[in-house]
């Protein structure tokens, strides 16, 4: 049969290509179905269209069509990131490159916890990380210390959990700082590894405030510390005051988390690189290229300015890493993360950073941040439409003019149930804001204006 056909060996290209056929048909069938950012009538219609499609997940029988079917209602019901009204998270539509990598990754399914399930994938992935951590740490080391190092992790949230164990293993239960502003991952991340509770700082600008850190961390003396600054927030992109940041954290003998889960790629562009001066003076840094990088997810990256932080997650099994074996030259793979199976997120990074290029990369991120800023010209010109504050990145808030919070939560779920526009929220200055996260570098001004007609047209006069 050939639903049995293997899609890797030599017969794995041709058991391929008439499904990936069928999977581009029912990507372009159920995205006409669907016709806008999401499908409308919300939670309830969504989920009735997909079981009435998906009939019987388990039938007794196999079902030739299934990969339409189901691909077809997956789309259908999709919350489409490549459309310019889809904009409420760090959710980015992927590039075509990146997927078509991510395709090989799945069809060859190297596993990087052993070097023998992945020989090639391992080398790819020592080439990508060390040459991410050099972006982040571009010194070269000096009186023989060794170069930076980087792990590849699912996103930010293990990202920043690993900031926290690699902290702990080093330091101690080490007291977490960090700023309301902060991801809720670090918070979690306490919690799961068993750490005092955070003391989090209030952000009255967004941002973590230097007075306020240097006076909590003199009350702290003595204490092992972790501050975690934040560059590119989740509700609103803002980015910390990060030199002065790091000169408190050196003063006070802290150690420096920064999480750049959003913000991090803007290295890449020499027009808003100055925004992450600073970046380099931590121990640890957070980079997720399923946002500011138009990866399918997952594309995490933890980096650290002391490869010799990483130790702890070192650990040994005969069977994957056994010491004849690592004496011999093959590399041990298991002090690479605290998973054990890995699948090859790293081919789409190298893909995308080699077809691209530098400029290329830089270029959409000019073009997202562009947008942004445009958005907010356009919010500011408007004479029912409030802006919080001009964008840091590429996250604008805004809101209808002397409304109150009800009106706008109900003004985001309308759009949303008619499928019309997918817009976040965010609670700042005690007002909730509607939130567009512009990570389309395809978004174009009349698409952003059709926004706002759309957010006026639904505002009770």
């Amino acid at each position: 049969m050939s639903t049995l056909r293997l899609a890797s060996g030599p017969d794995g290209p041709a058991a391929l290509r008439p499904l990936i056929a069928t999977v581009l048909h029912a990507l372009e069938d159920g995205g006409r179905a669907r016709g806008g950012p999401l499908p409308a009538g919300g939670p309830h219609t969504t989920t009735r269209r997909l079981r009435d499609a998906a009939g019987d997940i388990l039938p007794p029988h196999g079902h030739p069509d299934a990969l339409h079917t189901l691909v077809h209602a997956l789309a259908e019901g999709a919350a489409d990131p490549a459309h310019p009204h889809c904009a409420a998270h760090l959710h980015c539509p992927p590039l075509a490159v990146a997927t078509a990598a991510d395709l090989a990754a799945s069809a060859l399914n190297p596993s990087l916890d052993s070097w023998d399930q992945a020989p090639a994938a391992s080398a790819l992935e020592t080439l990508v990380t060390d040459t991410l951590a050099a972006e982040i740490y571009p010194h070269t080391p000096i009186d023989g210390t060794p170069p930076p190092d980087a792990l590849i992790t699912t996103g930010g949230t293990e990202a920043n959990q690993l900031a926290l164990l690699l902290a702990r293993e080093t330091h101690g239960p080490v007291q977490l700082v960090c700023g309301a502003a902060a991801h809720h991952s670090l918070h979690r991340a306490t919690w799961l590894l068993g750490l005092p509770t955070p003391i989090t700082l209030p952000t009255p600008t967004g941002t973590l405030d230097p007075t306020a850190l240097h006076h909590t961390l003199t009350r702290l003396h003595g204490t092992p510390l972790l501050v975690a600054a934040t560059a590119g927030t989740t509700d609103a992109g803002h980015i910390d005051p990060l030199p002065e940041i790091a000169d408190l954290t050196t003063h006070h003998g802290a150690r420096l988390h920064i999480d750049a889960a959003y913000g991090g790629a803007l290295l890449l562009s020499e027009r808003h690189r100055p925004l992450l001066t600073g970046l380099d003076r931590a121990h640890t840094v957070t980079l997720d290229l399923h946002k500011l990088g138009w990866q399918p997810i997952a594309a995490g990256l933890l980096a650290a300015r002391d490869p010799h932080d990483l130790h702890p997650l070192r650990h040994h099994t005969d069977y994957l890493n056994a010491d004849d074996d690592t004496h011999a030259g093959l590399p041990d793979l298991l002090g690479r993360s605290p998973r054990t199976t890995r699948r090859a997120d790293v081919l789409k990074i190298a893909v995308t950073l080699k077809t691209l290029g530098r400029t290329g990369l830089a270029a959409l991120i000019d073009q997202v941040c562009a947008a942004a800023q445009h958005l907010a010209t356009l919010v500011e010109a408007h004479p029912r439409l409030e802006l919080h504050a001009p964008p840091t990145i590429s996250t604008v808030l805004f809101r209808p003019t002397g409304a109150p919070d009800t009106t706008v939560a109900h003004l985001r779920r309308t759009l949303l149930h008619e499928g019309r526009a997918v817009l976040g929220r965010a609670t700042l200055d005690n007002r909730l804001w509607l939130k567009a996260t512009l990570l389309n570098p395809h978004t174009r001004p009349a698409d952003l204006a059709a926004l706002l007609d759309l957010v006026e047209g639904h505002t009770p006069r």
